[in-house]
Protein backbone atom coordinates (compact mmCIF):
# COMPACT_ATOMS: atom_id res chain seq x y z
CA UNK A 1 0.00 0.00 0.00
CA UNK A 2 1.35 3.44 -0.92
CA UNK A 3 1.82 5.94 1.89
CA UNK A 4 0.22 8.64 -0.21
CA UNK A 5 -3.33 8.23 -1.49
CA UNK A 6 -3.93 11.69 -2.98
CA UNK A 7 -7.31 11.55 -1.23
CA UNK A 8 -6.51 14.65 0.80
CA UNK A 9 -5.19 16.77 -2.04
CA UNK A 10 -8.34 18.90 -2.02
CA UNK A 11 -8.18 19.55 1.71
CA UNK A 12 -10.47 16.81 2.98
CA UNK A 13 -9.88 13.62 4.93
CA UNK A 14 -11.98 10.60 5.89
CA UNK A 15 -13.16 10.04 9.44
CA UNK A 16 -14.02 6.72 11.03
CA UNK A 17 -17.43 5.99 9.56
CA UNK A 18 -16.41 7.14 6.08
CA UNK A 19 -17.55 10.76 6.24
CA UNK A 20 -15.15 13.21 4.56
CA UNK A 21 -14.46 16.56 6.18
CA UNK A 22 -12.12 19.46 5.65
CA UNK A 23 -8.81 19.07 7.46
CA UNK A 24 -9.48 22.11 9.63
CA UNK A 25 -12.74 20.61 10.94
CA UNK A 26 -13.00 20.57 14.76
CA UNK A 27 -12.98 16.77 14.87
CA UNK A 28 -9.90 16.51 12.65
CA UNK A 29 -8.19 19.24 14.72
CA UNK A 30 -8.96 17.36 17.94
CA UNK A 31 -7.61 13.98 16.87
CA UNK A 32 -4.67 15.73 15.20
CA UNK A 33 -3.83 17.23 18.59
CA UNK A 34 -3.96 13.75 20.11
CA UNK A 35 -1.51 12.61 17.43
CA UNK A 36 0.82 15.52 18.24
CA UNK A 37 0.61 14.68 21.94
CA UNK A 38 1.66 11.11 21.15
CA UNK A 39 4.68 12.43 19.25
CA UNK A 40 5.72 14.66 22.15
CA UNK A 41 5.37 11.66 24.47
CA UNK A 42 7.67 9.77 22.08
CA UNK A 43 10.33 12.49 22.28
CA UNK A 44 9.97 12.48 26.06
CA UNK A 45 10.61 8.75 26.11
CA UNK A 46 13.71 9.22 23.94
CA UNK A 47 15.12 11.56 26.62
CA UNK A 48 14.78 8.94 29.37
CA UNK A 49 17.86 6.80 28.85
CA UNK A 50 19.38 7.07 32.32
CA UNK A 51 19.24 4.40 34.99
CA UNK A 52 16.33 4.85 37.34
CA UNK A 53 13.96 6.20 34.70
CA UNK A 54 12.65 2.85 33.48
CA UNK A 55 9.35 3.05 35.37
CA UNK A 56 8.60 6.54 34.01
CA UNK A 57 9.46 5.32 30.51
CA UNK A 58 7.01 2.42 30.95
CA UNK A 59 4.24 4.78 32.10
CA UNK A 60 4.83 7.01 29.08
CA UNK A 61 4.74 4.00 26.77
CA UNK A 62 1.36 2.98 28.21
CA UNK A 63 0.13 6.53 27.66
CA UNK A 64 1.35 6.44 24.04
CA UNK A 65 -0.59 3.21 23.49
CA UNK A 66 -3.77 4.62 25.06
CA UNK A 67 -3.53 7.82 22.97
CA UNK A 68 -4.04 5.76 19.82
CA UNK A 69 -7.35 4.60 21.33
CA UNK A 70 -8.30 8.15 22.32
CA UNK A 71 -7.48 9.46 18.85
CA UNK A 72 -9.54 6.76 17.16
CA UNK A 73 -12.47 7.44 19.49
CA UNK A 74 -12.36 11.14 18.62
CA UNK A 75 -12.06 10.37 14.88
CA UNK A 76 -15.28 8.32 14.98
CA UNK A 77 -18.26 10.36 13.84
CA UNK A 78 -21.55 10.13 15.75
CA UNK A 79 -23.54 7.21 14.39
CA UNK A 80 -20.54 5.43 12.87
CA UNK A 81 -20.40 1.66 13.24
CA UNK A 82 -17.55 1.66 15.71
CA UNK A 83 -16.69 0.19 19.11
CA UNK A 84 -15.07 2.76 21.38
CA UNK A 85 -11.64 1.78 22.68
CA UNK A 86 -11.11 4.12 25.62
CA UNK A 87 -12.67 2.33 28.61
CA UNK A 88 -15.06 4.16 30.91
CA UNK A 89 -12.55 3.99 33.76
CA UNK A 90 -9.48 5.12 31.78
CA UNK A 91 -9.15 8.34 33.80
CA UNK A 92 -9.61 6.47 37.08
CA UNK A 93 -6.81 4.10 36.09
CA UNK A 94 -4.42 7.06 36.05
CA UNK A 95 -5.23 8.24 39.58
CA UNK A 96 -3.20 5.66 41.54
CA UNK A 97 -0.26 6.36 39.22
CA UNK A 98 -0.59 10.09 39.91
CA UNK A 99 -0.77 9.38 43.65
CA UNK A 100 2.32 7.15 43.50
CA UNK A 101 4.50 9.77 41.81
CA UNK A 102 3.02 12.66 43.79
CA UNK A 103 4.17 10.90 46.97
CA UNK A 104 7.71 10.91 45.59
CA UNK A 105 8.03 14.67 45.07
CA UNK A 106 8.04 17.56 47.53
CA UNK A 107 4.72 19.28 48.08
CA UNK A 108 4.36 22.61 46.33
CA UNK A 109 1.99 25.46 47.08
CA UNK A 110 2.93 27.75 44.20
CA UNK A 111 3.33 27.50 40.44
CA UNK A 112 6.70 26.34 39.21
CA UNK A 113 8.61 27.13 36.04
CA UNK A 114 8.60 24.27 33.55
CA UNK A 115 12.02 22.93 32.68
CA UNK A 116 14.96 21.31 34.43
CA UNK A 117 16.21 18.03 33.00
CA UNK A 118 15.63 17.65 29.25
CA UNK A 119 13.32 14.71 29.86
CA UNK A 120 11.38 16.65 32.48
CA UNK A 121 11.11 19.65 30.17
CA UNK A 122 9.71 17.43 27.40
CA UNK A 123 7.18 15.85 29.76
CA UNK A 124 6.12 19.34 30.90
CA UNK A 125 5.70 20.25 27.22
CA UNK A 126 3.58 17.11 26.78
CA UNK A 127 1.45 18.33 29.70
CA UNK A 128 0.72 21.60 27.91
CA UNK A 129 -0.05 19.77 24.66
CA UNK A 130 -2.43 17.50 26.61
CA UNK A 131 -4.22 20.57 27.92
CA UNK A 132 -4.50 22.08 24.43
CA UNK A 133 -5.78 18.75 23.15
CA UNK A 134 -8.40 18.67 25.89
CA UNK A 135 -9.50 22.22 24.96
CA UNK A 136 -9.91 21.18 21.33
CA UNK A 137 -12.07 18.21 22.36
CA UNK A 138 -14.17 20.52 24.53
CA UNK A 139 -14.70 22.82 21.51
CA UNK A 140 -15.77 19.78 19.50
CA UNK A 141 -18.17 18.51 22.15
CA UNK A 142 -20.05 21.81 22.03
CA UNK A 143 -21.14 21.04 18.47
CA UNK A 144 -20.98 17.23 18.27
CA UNK A 145 -21.04 14.22 20.51
CA UNK A 146 -17.68 12.97 21.80
CA UNK A 147 -16.76 9.85 23.73
CA UNK A 148 -16.68 11.22 27.29
CA UNK A 149 -14.12 8.72 28.67
CA UNK A 150 -11.62 10.03 26.09
CA UNK A 151 -12.17 13.61 27.30
CA UNK A 152 -11.86 12.60 30.97
CA UNK A 153 -8.67 10.68 30.18
CA UNK A 154 -7.07 13.77 28.62
CA UNK A 155 -8.00 15.84 31.66
CA UNK A 156 -6.42 13.39 34.09
CA UNK A 157 -3.47 12.79 31.79
CA UNK A 158 -2.29 16.40 32.07
CA UNK A 159 -2.16 15.98 35.86
CA UNK A 160 -0.09 12.82 35.49
CA UNK A 161 2.32 14.44 33.04
CA UNK A 162 2.80 17.40 35.38
CA UNK A 163 3.77 15.15 38.28
CA UNK A 164 5.99 12.97 36.05
CA UNK A 165 7.93 16.07 34.99
CA UNK A 166 8.43 16.93 38.64
CA UNK A 167 9.45 13.34 39.42
CA UNK A 168 12.13 13.33 36.73
CA UNK A 169 13.63 16.55 38.09
CA UNK A 170 13.52 15.17 41.62
CA UNK A 171 15.34 12.01 40.64
CA UNK A 172 17.99 14.07 38.86
CA UNK A 173 18.40 16.31 41.94
CA UNK A 174 17.32 19.35 39.94
CA UNK A 175 15.70 21.98 42.10
CA UNK A 176 12.46 23.42 40.77
CA UNK A 177 12.11 27.17 40.39
CA UNK A 178 9.00 28.73 41.88
CA UNK A 179 7.20 31.37 39.83
CA UNK A 180 8.06 34.42 41.90
CA UNK A 181 4.68 36.17 41.52
CA UNK A 182 2.65 33.04 42.23
CA UNK A 183 -0.07 33.10 44.85
CA UNK A 184 -0.59 29.92 46.85
CA UNK A 185 -2.56 27.74 44.46
CA UNK A 186 -2.07 24.07 45.32
CA UNK A 187 -4.06 22.83 48.27
CA UNK A 188 -5.00 19.44 49.64
CA UNK A 189 -7.19 17.23 47.46
CA UNK A 190 -10.86 18.00 47.80
CA UNK A 191 -10.32 21.73 48.07
CA UNK A 192 -10.34 24.11 45.16
CA UNK A 193 -6.93 24.35 43.49
CA UNK A 194 -7.11 27.99 42.40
Amino acid sequence: MALYTRGGDKGKTSLIGGERRFKDDLRVEAYGNVDELGAVIGVSMAELSWEGSEDVYDVLEEIAQRLWDVGADIAATPGAEYSFRTPDDAALQLEPIIDRYEAEVEKITKFILRGGDRGAAMVHLACTVARRTERSVVRLMQVEEVHQPALKYLNRLSDLLFVLGRTINGRRDIEETTYENSPEVFRQRGKKKF
